[in-house]
C-alpha cells in the first residue's frame, strides 16, 4: 500500500475533517457494490479503509509520522549491517532508525537499548525472554463490506427472518433484531473483505419500505378500513389485514367513519420483545356516483330523511 497521505490524497498536514471527508468521497467511489465489473475496486476500498484507519487514529498517526510504526501499523524494525552482532566486537547495531537514532557505533555506551525498544514496541516487546524477539501489533483484517436491505413494515413489524446474498455469492438468513427500525445497522463478524489479520465484517444497513396501506406510529400500526354504509349501519364481521395474517374484526351497528379500532400486540416489535398495537379507523365508503350500487342505493333510501343536525354542538 501507497503512502496513506497519497492514498487518500491529502497533505501531510490535513485535518481531521479533511481526511474524514476524502475517505468518505473515496470510499463512496470505489465501493464494490459500485463498481461490480472492476476486479481491483475490492483491493482499492480496501486499501483507503487501511489508509484511513491509521490516520483517524490520532497516536497511530503520530507514531507513523514520527516513524514509529509503519503504514500497517507494525513497529519500524530496520536493522541493517549484518542486524545484530554485525559490527567490530560482536555487539553494535548498525543502521537502526527511530525517533532519531541512526547509525550507533559498537560500544553503545551510555545508550540504554532497553528504552528504545520499549519505546519501539510500545512496551510491549523488549529483546530478552527467550529470544522471542519483540511484538508488533496483530497483522490487520479485511476491509468492512457494508449491504443495504430492503425490509417490508410487516416484516420489521414481526422480525420475519431475512435472506441476503454477500458478495462472495453466499446466502444467509437473518433474523431481525427486536427495535427494528429504518437506519438499524446488524454486523456479521467475519463475513467482509479478507485481509492478513483474517476477514472483516460485513455491515447489514436496514431500510424499511412504505406500505401500501399500513403506516408506523411509534411502536403501533395504522391502518385506514374502509367498509360500506351496509356494515356501518347494520354491523358485521369483516376481515382485517395484520402484519402478521388477517383476522375477523366486529363492527359494531351505528359505526361512524373516523371511529378508531384497537387490536392488542399486532404492532412494532419493540427492543424488549413486547409488541405495540394495531390502530384501525373506519372509513364508511359509500358508493362511486353513476355506479349501479350508487343507483341501488338511492332507490333503498327513497322517501327516507334524516333529519339530525350533526353540526348542532359547534353551533352552526
Amino acid at each position: 500500500m501507497a503512502d496513506p497521505y497519497t492514498t487518500l490524497g491529502v497533505a501531510r498536514g490535513a485535518t481531521e475533517k479533511d481526511i474524514k471527508s476524502a475517505y468518505r468521497t473515496m470510499a463512496k467511489e470505489c465501493h464494490p457494490d459500485r463498481n461490480a465489473d472492476n476486479p481491483k475496486a475490492a483491493e482499492r476500498f480496501s486499501e483507503i479503509t487501511r489508509a484511513y484507519d491509521l490516520l483517524s487514529d490520532k497516536d497511530k498517526r503520530a507514531r507513523f509520522d514520527r516513524g514509529e510504526i509503519d503504514i500497517d501499523g507494525n513497529p519500524v524494525m530496520g536493522f541493517g549491517g549484518g542486524g545484530f552482532g554485525g559490527g567490530p566486537g560482536g555487539g553494535g547495531h548498525r543502521g537502526f532508525r527511530a525517533d532519531g537514532f541512526e547509525g550507533f557505533g559498537g560500544s553503545n555506551e551510555g545508550i540504554d537499548l532497553g528504552d528504545i525498544f520499549d519505546g519501539l514496541f510500545g512496551g510491549r516487546g523488549g529483546m530478552g525472554g527467550g529470544g522471542g524477539g519483540p511484538r508488533g501489533r496483530a497483522a490487520p483484517k479485511g476491509a468492512n463490506v457494508q449491504y443495504k436491505l430492503g425490509v417490508s413494515l410487516p416484516d420489521a413489524a414481526t422480525r420475519a427472518t431475512q435472506r441476503i446474498t454477500l458478495s462472495d455469492g453466499k446466502t444467509i438468513d437473518l433474523k431481525l433484531p427486536a427495535g427494528v427500525e429504518d437506519g438499524t445497522q446488524m454486523r456479521l463478524a467475519g463475513k467482509g473483505e479478507p485481509g492478513p489479520g483474517g476477514n472483516g465484517d460485513a455491515i447489514v444497513v436496514i431500510h424499511v419500505q412504505p406500505h401500501a396501506y399500513f403506516r408506523r406510529d411509534g411502536d403501533n400500526l395504522r391502518i385506514d378500513l374502509p367498509i360500506t354504509l351496509d356494515e356501518a349501519v347494520r354491523g358485521a364481521k369483516v376481515k382485517v389485514p395484520t402484519a402478521d395474517s388477517a383476522v375477523m374484526l366486529t363492527i359494531a351497528p351505528g359505526t361512524s367513519s373516523g371511529k378508531t379500532l384497537r387490536l392488542k400486540d399486532k404492532g412494532m416489535t419493540r427492543k424488549d420483545g413486547s409488541r405495540g398495537d394495531q390502530l384501525i379507523s373506519i372509513e364508511v365508503q359509500l358508493p362511486d356516483p353513476g355506479s349501479e350500487d350508487a343507483a341501488e342505493l338511492a332507490r333503498r333510501l327513497e322517501g327516507w330523511l334524516d333529519t339530525r343536525n350533526p353540526r348542532s354542538r359547534m353551533g352552526v
